[in-house]
């Protein structure tokens, strides 16, 4: 007998009482354990401002790494609060369909509304759903086909959210080449939403040529990261982007800024993760350990002073 893959996905109880799934494939919780659903909020639709977008009459959402489901939840959930007549146009990228599915099998969607329950559904068995006021698509396999078809069909997304496994378990997505794919996909107004701030993810979206701030930490020191285009940066519909601090602003000099390539988006992580650790060693930038020592010592002096 052939055991269905939802099986192999145990939920795991999160702070805030939402669940989430462990990957044995990437080593990692599809969520913080801080809080699998205010992670949603407030690492991805909060910093993309979709509330203040709302008003408009239609909007476009690219949920990168669909997972679960929780970010287009949280988002339909933002907008349709502020705009009930709100128009969404939606694409979700997720490698397994299997993750939604189980999320479903697991009844771990419960803690939504039953009209959002009932999307995240219907995208884990049909792959889209349809309402008088959304139009979603679920699209499944490898993010850097999907992100190519989408460019060409000409998708211009208002709010993008960025959430693979970590860049050392995933780093396929999160290399100079698959960023630039994002960020043709982005709408010269939108905005831009991740839960990492990795120096190799923010000179990713530098090298895209996207301006970037840092957002406020959820459960954990480490803030996130949104990001935009230029023009966008002093646009009335969204207020400026937060300003990286010194410290962030100093990382980005030394060699965790390396950013991970993959010239034709279709290197295994083995050999992206080997060509930057290669590059790395034979670079002149600061070694990252003498900026986190002049920091933690910056910090040490602070506290003697306060």
């Amino acid at each position: 007998m052939t055991i269905p893959k939802f099986a192999t996905f145990s939920p795991q109880v999160t702070a805030d009482g939402s669940f989430t799934f462990f990957s044995q494939e990437f080593g990692e919780a599809f969520h913080s354990h801080f809080g699998a659903k205010q992670e949603s909020f407030l690492k991805f639709v909060s910093p993309t401002q979709i509330n203040l977008a709302a008003p408009k009459p239609v909007l476009r959402l690219l949920d990168i790494c669909y997972g679960l489901g929780y970010n287009t939840a949280a988002a339909l959930q933002t907008i349709w609060a502020v705009n009930p007549n709100c128009y969404v146009e939606l694409i979700g990228l997720e490698l397994d369909l299997a993750v939604p599915q189980a999320a479903m099998e697991h009844h771990l969607l419960d803690n939504w509304n039953y009209e959002y329950t009932t999307i995240l559904h219907q995208l884990a068995c049909e792959q889209q759903a349809q309402t008088e006021r959304l139009n979603a698509r679920l699209f499944i396999g490898d993010a850097r086909s999907s992100i190519s078809r989408l460019h060409q069909l000409g998708f211009q997304a208002d709010a993008i959210f960025l959430d693979p496994f970590s860049p050392p378990q995933c780093p396929q997505l999160w290399t100079v080449e698959f960023i630039k794919q994002v960020a043709m996909c982005l709408h010269y107004d939108g905005l831009l939403a991740t839960y990492s701030c990795a120096a190799a993810v923010r000179t990713a979206l530098l090298a895209a040529g996207l301006q970037i701030g840092s957002t406020p930490p959820v459960g954990r020191r480490s803030p996130g990261t949104v990001a935009a285009h230029p023009r966008n940066t002093q646009s009335e519909a969204h207020s400026a982007l937060p300003p990286l601090s010194p410290e962030e602003n100093e990382h980005l000099l030394t060699r965790a800024a390396i950013p991970y390539r993959d010239p034709q988006l279709n290197d295994p992580a083995p050999v992206i993760l080997q060509r930057r650790q290669q590059e790395q060693q034979a670079s002149s930038l600061e070694p990252t350990s003498h900026w986190r020592k002049r920091w933690l010592l910056n910090q040490d002096l602070r506290n003697k002073l306060i």
